[in-house]
């Protein structure tokens, strides 16, 4: 169930963190989403293996928001250059 709750809240976090993160933003609704849950589940899994926080924790989710805003800045780096 645990994944279930991490894919929930990168969804969450994939729309905050395009809220937050400046710019024009060429990634679509789906792509965003996307993106935000792949961030979730990196920043869970390495900040729960770093023992920064445990499950459940809020640090979780902001750990989420900010992976997420890291790999949304990697994708349009890489759009931008193909």
């Amino acid at each position: 169930m645990s994944i279930v709750w991490t894919i929930l809240i990168g969804f969450v976090a994939g729309l905050v963190a395009r809220a937050i993160k400046p710019g024009d933003d060429s990634a679509g609704f789906i792509i965003t989403t996307l993106i935000g849950i792949a961030g979730s589940l990196i920043a869970t899994y390495v900040g729960q293996a770093m023992g920064w926080y445990t499950a459940g924790q809020g640090a979780g989710f902001i750990a989420s928001v900010v992976g997420a805003i890291v790999l949304l800045f990697l994708y349009g780096l890489v759009k931008r250059k193909t």
